[in-house]
């Protein structure tokens, strides 16, 4: 399946053998066809039989592309859960694992990748909507997407770490998937309200290296109360 970008911008085909491209653009076509319909009528409305029809497939090879209802919102998403573990792993020497994924970040914002909520594709506004719109989507993102990415990258900063110490790689990791979870939702908010990705760029880029700084140097007395 291809990351949510690719399926919104139909971009990464160079090097894809022709059996390969078709499948891929059957994806997409059905992709397209469940949102465009779960965004008109809503995601408990509509069946994944009219979706089928819609995409002109069968009802088999929906659920050969995708295993559930659910999965033709969520799985092009799901496929960045292992994302920031990836990142850590292939870090340069020298390199921590915040500055590695504040870089990330960072990249991915300037290319306007749907993972950092900065893109007002019309499809990619609509899959967001949706999401928060329909109760067991958004549950879903909450908990499952962010559970195992969390997972994900704790076990590869414990897995990198000499002390073995398992409680701190579970903090970092928390605070660190927390710093991209609050950027995302908050580009992802501006995205709803009708701003523009190109617009909010700028802004979005120095919250991204505010937020990171703060988990960088801590948070020290953020927060206290006046004596």
């Amino acid at each position: 399946m291809a990351k949510s970008s690719e399926i919104t911008t139909g971009a990464a085909e160079d090097g894809l053998s022709l059996r390969e491209r078709k499948k891929r653009q059957t994806a997409i076509r059905i992709w397209r066809s469940a949102v465009t319909l779960f965004a008109e009528r809503g995601f408990d409305e509509v069946s994944v039989a009219e979706i089928a029809a819609a995409a002109e497939v069968s009802k088999m090879t929906v659920f050969n592309y995708f295993p559930s209802k659910e999965d033709l919102v969520m799985a092009p998403m799901e496929q960045h859960t292992g994302e920031p573990a990836q990142v850590v792993r292939d870090r340069a020497p020298g390199t921590s694992a915040l500055a590695a994924l504040r870089e990330q970040f960072l990249t991915a914002l300037a290319a306007f990748d749907p993972a950092t909520g900065l893109n007002d594709d019309p499809m990619t506004i609509a899959v967001v909507r949706l999401i928060h719109r329909t109760p067991v989507l958004a549950l879903r993102a909450s908990t499952s997407f962010t559970y195992t990415t969390s997972q994900l990258l704790a076990a590869e900063l414990l897995a990198q770490d000499p002390a073995g110490d398992r409680l701190l790689s579970q903090v970092v990791a928390s605070q660190l998937l927390g710093v991209r979870v609050a950027l995302t939702s908050e580009n992802q908010r501006r995205m709803l309200a009708g701003e523009r990705a190109a617009e909010v760029l700028p802004e979005a880029i120095e919250n991204a290296r505010r937020a990171f700084a703060l988990v960088e140097h801590g948070l020290g007395d953020y927060g206290a109360r006046p004596a």
